[in-house]
């Protein structure tokens, strides 16, 4: 979990942090999508689910050899990672405490 501390003069301080890290939670949520629909064409193409893909097949048990083989590894780990930086922004913990200069 992360725990953001904020020291700040700033009266709305953690509101606008809370802000951006919401930005950035949006934007992987739109990046989540866009990978889980490319993963998808290759679940439906090949009529399997990526966790066999990756335990089973190799390049050339795909119609695209290595370039297939690539951009579908390739989507499982960016949607893991997407998937890990997600939960760790929405699980944030915000402390603030106001400081007078």
């Amino acid at each position: 979990m992360i725990r953001l501390e904020i020291k700040s003069n700033f009266e709305d301080a953690e509101s606008l942090i809370r802000s951006a890290v919401c930005s950035e939670i949006k934007r992987l949520e739109i990046g989540l999508d866009r990978t889980d629909r490319e993963i998808r064409k290759f679940e439906d193409k090949y009529q399997i689910s990526s966790d066999i893909f990756v335990k089973e097949y190799t390049a050339e048990d795909l119609d695209g050899g290595d370039d297939e083989y690539v951009s579908w590894m390739g989507e499982i780990k960016i949607r893991r990672k997407i998937a890990e930086e997600l939960n760790t922004l929405k699980e944030a913990e915000y402390v603030t405490q106001r400081i007078s200069v």
